[in-house]
């Protein structure tokens, strides 16, 4: 056997990244065998096949679905390649599947010219003299396995010469390229997609229709919590997968985004980025994106998703239908119908609860972990999707908030579902919130109130100078109890808007109506007041000022004593402030930092970590 990545037993339910064709007697326990396992370093799932397999005449049918089941194929073309007529019906195999656009083809021309391959010179034409002695009464066999190899030579490959440079340094490059073609490509949708497959296939009705000359462009519009993401998540995982595109891009957070320092630049960046392959794109505003995008995308075929967009701004920066090739497709999704119909945006599709099966089913999955419940629980289950009211977001977290319990306390939290008015959904999370313990609240408020969108080395870093050092712990329960989540690729903390809202009113109905008296001061208008009137107190520990959030400019006008109450202030931020230096000059326990100027503080996130007084300063 050669390294185990599959067998024929088990490749025709298996999926690869990689599929690779060669010349065993030329390459495998050399090269191959050196690329392989720079691939499988990577983390690229990739079959090489038992070395007893080509000791056959004919390709087996394992193996071809192998090839169909592989996203990449990389043929490596060797000196005795064409020798051997298993690689031949391997190669017109994987010809056959690039065809149909559902497999890309790399060529490596290990040692033999590119032209030796297309017109079948030298040792592939001694190759094929031979081949035609054995298969004369096969002639369309041959005919195809010549046709296979002009067309894998005139494909974008790679050309290993002898004496050109180290092999190792030749295989990063094919290693790259196979990382970028694959790594972007699917997205975990949801941990159990109840309820997607009809809506993704609604939608795909909907992108279908019409001829391939325009642009398609859709919208996915409903409330929060209804799970437009998650659906534009599975389409796109099927559309890249089912068709080919010159290149596709996801963009999430559209709204949120956007609303930071250079938010539509970053996010024409990140579209750029993915879309044309190249790294460090720089812009210096967004009528400068918008002339580059239209210019360098113009005659691509794309898939983009706009997630979550909210103002007709971001569509205008990053989305108009002008922009891109025929046979392009976009799918925007927001909670303002009206937004997509100002944009023209004339294919919508309106995401609804999910219907009593599809909940129930959700929730069970949820609460544990298994598709059927046992029946004892049945009727609180059926309680319990009564009272979410099909929203996905609320019987994934209530799921997961009873995983575990017995019956009893399913009726106990039931009957605290019950003291919450139907039509307030948001409502119905409390009581998830209301099952931490005391410091895991205090660590959700503080993240629903002032941390969401921060990275989880920044929280775990910033929340222990307020508790023991329990971070890791609370964050962790926090996961548990679906209330935040942590992407996996940036690490960004996160949460629902809708739990966040939660979290806030919370934060309001079990703070004291005097701002002042509060642990945590995030309202602008709440801050202003402390800060003018002076009213501050030990009682506060953190403030998140973010001015950007007001509508016109805001000036606050304090002096140092403002801070001198705040005895037990642990935490600030200023975001989008201005500060002035005959005011810093009053809190004389600010240390000093070569940033710090008089004047605005740009665009920078301001964060200060007190302990009774100042004792850093970073810069974000």
């Amino acid at each position: 056997m050669a390294w185990g990545s599959s067998s024929s037993s088990s490749s025709s339910s298996s999926n690869y990244d990689v599929f690779l064709s060669f010349r065993g007697e030329d390459t495998r326990h050399a090269f191959t065998g050196h690329l392989y396992k720079a691939l499988h370093d990577k983390g690229i799932h990739t079959f090489i096949d038992d070395e007893k397999l080509q000791r056959g005449e004919q390709i087996t049918r394992a193996l071809m679905e192998a090839i169909q089941d592989s996203r990449v194929a990389i043929t490596v073309l060797s000196q005795n390649y064409a020798s051997s007529s298993f690689c031949l019906d391997e190669l017109a195999t994987i010809l056959h599947c690039h065809q149909r656009k559902r497999l890309l083809v790399i060529p490596v021309f290990y040692k033999v010219d590119p032209s030796d391959v297309r017109h079948q010179k030298g040792s592939y034409a001694e190759a094929l003299e031979k081949l035609e002695t054995r298969f004369q009464h096969d002639p369309e066999k041959l005919q195809k396995w010549k046709m296979a190899l002009k067309q894998v030579a005139d494909l974008s490959g790679y050309h290993f010469k002898e004496g050109d440079g180290y092999e190792f340094k030749f295989i990063e490059k094919i290693v790259e390229r196979v990382s970028r073609e694959i790594n972007p490509r699917t997205l975990h949708v949801a941990d159990y997609p109840v309820g997607l497959e009809s809506r993704v296939l609604d939608v795909r009705r909907l992108l279908d229709a019409g001829s391939d000359d325009g642009v398609h462009m859709i919208g996915i519009h409903g409330m929060g919590g209804l799970g437009k993401s998650t659906l534009a998540r599975a389409v796109y995982n099927e559309l890249i997968i089912a068709e080919k595109f010159d290149g596709f891009c996801f963009l999430a957070n559209v709204r949120e985004k956007s609303d930071k320092k250079d938010g539509l630049e970053h996010l024409q960046r990140i579209l750029l980025s993915e879309i044309l392959g190249e790294k460090n794109i720089s812009l210096t505003s967004t009528q400068q994106g918008i002339s580059i995008i239209q210019s360098r995308l113009k005659g691509k075929k794309v898939l983009l998703i706009l997630d979550d967009v909210n103002t007709h701004g971001q569509l205008q920066a990053i989305g108009r239908r002008d922009w891109f090739g025929p046979g392009s497709k976009i799918i925007i999704t927001t909670r303002d119908e009206q937004l997509l119909a100002y944009h023209e945006v004339n294919e919508t599709y309106e995401m609804k609860e999910l219907n009593q099966k599809d909940a129930l089913q959700l929730l069970t999955w949820n609460a544990f972990k298994k598709e059927k419940a046992d029946p004892t629980y049945v009727e609180v289950l059926h309680r319990v999707v009564a009272y979410a009211s099909g929203l996905p977001l609320a019987l994934e977290v209530i799921g997961s908030h009873l995983v575990g319990k017995s019956i009893e306390a399913w009726e106990s939290a039931i009957k605290q579902y019950k003291r919450i008015p139907k039509k307030e959904i948001l409502d119905v999370l409390t009581v998830s919130f209301d099952a931490l313990e005391e410091e895991e609240q205090k660590v959700f408020l503080d993240i629903a109130c002032c941390l969401k969108g921060w990275t989880l080395t920044e929280v775990e870093h910033i929340l222990p100078g307020l508790y023991d050092d329990c971070m890791k712990h609370n964050i962790g329960v926090l996961v548990e109890k679906s209330l935040i989540k942590v992407s996996w690729g940036d690490g960004v903390v996160n949460m629902h808007d809708l739990i966040q809202d939660m979290g806030r009113r919370i934060d309001q109905q079990r703070s004291s109506k005097e701002p002042g008296k509060r642990r945590r001061l995030w309202l602008t208008k709440d801050i202003i007041q402390v800060l003018d009137d002076n009213s501050g107190t030990s009682e506060i520990q953190m403030i998140s000022l973010d001015l950007s959030l007001s509508e016109k400019e805001t000036t606050i006008d304090w002096n140092g004593n403002a801070f001198r109450k705040i005895k037990n202030l642990k935490i600030l931020f200023i975001r989008n402030g201005t500060c002035h230096m005959q005011v810093i000059s009053k809190l004389h326990y600010v240390i000093w930092v070569p940033w710090l100027k008089e004047g605005k503080f740009k665009e920078y996130i301001l964060f200060m970590l007190l302990i009774n007084k100042f004792t850093s300063i970073l810069f974000i």
